[in-house]
């Protein structure tokens, strides 16, 4: 597949630049692959449109507040993206992996000054532009974050982070620290919308996939094949896969709720192993073994996410869902509208 059949044409204006009020009255596009029919509804009213005995899986990753900000002590100013920790072949104890921007290429042992005194120290380098950094003083990399990290937003969300996006940018059943940006497919659901699908006999459970920077970015490779994605760590625990078992085997389905929580349910599928790193890269051509429907938001042009679309309900069907979606001004990207792909 060529890069080019990634691309669509985005209107500035439809990018949701801060969440609704309310975040379950999103409105919901249902696409259904079988069909091809499109349906216009809201979130709040999700389990119209599934039925009993369907299971929703979920990504319960947690976002960090990972953005730091320090100095060089030669005074040079240093924004980091606190990735995640450094594996033992990776680091020292008590390392991360790190995003890096500054006007030049960090040293080792080059050390950095937070604004609260503490100090990072570069100790190596995972691949170009991954420091792996360790904290001086007895103070770990995790204290620090939580003390003085800020969230970092999506670069098209054009306003600094406010006290609102701690909770907003983040699921309300969010558990398990360790990503750099939220599973935004999750970002819709409320408690009203988890009772309204209990009560329809729908059940949920969760995986795990800390969303890194493999997520976003983008796809340059005129083949997209050709593209190689940056691994993200996924677990699925115990009860979740018996959830799944139980759910084949009375004919439920299984509803991925984001591209993550695909991603992580297809990489157990395809190897076996509960968890790991994942590089898995879903694009058009690829064979589904668990997933049956899919709820995600709608799309940067040439990105991984979008070609995961593309792969679960076609192409076509997506950009005229797309097309569909931008004709009645829905409102895209990660604090933006929802849609069912059945």
């Amino acid at each position: 597949m060529r890069l080019s059949e990634l691309d669509y044409d985005l209107p500035a204006e439809l990018i949701a630049q801060a969440p609704l009020a309310r975040r379950d009255e999103v409105r919901l596009l249902v696409l259904d692959r079988k069909s091809k029919s499109l349906e216009h509804s809201r979130f709040y009213k999700l389990a119209r449109h599934l039925r009993e005995g369907d299971l929703i899986v979920l990504n319960d990753t947690r976002v960090l507040p990972a953005r730091l900000f320090a100095q060089k002590e030669s005074g040079g100013r240093v924004e980091l993206l606190m990735v995640r920790r450094a594996g033992a072949l990776e680091g020292p104890a008590g390392a991360w992996i790190a995003l890096i921007r500054t006007h030049r290429v960090l040293k080792d042992n080059a050390r950095l000054i937070l604004s609260d005194g503490h100090a990072l120290r570069v100790t190596g380098y995972a691949r170009p532009g991954r420091p792996i950094v360790v904290s001086e003083g007895g103070v770990s990399i995790e204290q620090i974050i939580e003390r003085a990290g800020t969230l970092a937003l999506p670069h098209y969300i054009h306003r600094i982070a406010g006290p609102a996006d701690l909770d907003d940018y983040q699921t309300v059943y969010a558990a398990r620290p360790g990503a750099i940006a939220a599973p935004t497919a999750g970002l819709h659901f409320t408690a009203e919308v988890f009772k309204a699908l209990a009560d329809a006999g729908i059940r949920t459970a969760t995986v795990t996939l800390h969303i890194g920077p493999g997520t976003f970015a983008p796809v340059r490779a005129v083949e997209i094949e050709s593209h190689t994605m940056e691994s993200e760590w996924y677990t699925i625990a115990p009860a979740t896969q018996a959830a799944i078992e139980h759910t084949r085997r009375i004919g439920g389905r299984i509803i991925a709720v984001g591209t993550s929580s695909t991603r992580a349910l297809e990489s157990w599928a395809i190897t076996g192993d509960v968890e790991g790193f994942t590089g898995l890269f879903i694009h058009p051509g690829f064979r589904f073994k668990l997933a049956d429907a899919m709820i995600t938001n709608f799309h940067m042009p040439r990105t991984t996410v979008l070609a995961l679309a593309m792969a679960f309900a076609g192409r076509d069907q997506i950009l005229a869902a797309y097309r569909e979606a931008i004709r009645h001004r829905y409102r895209f990207l990660s604090y933006g509208d929802a849609m069912l792909i059945l």
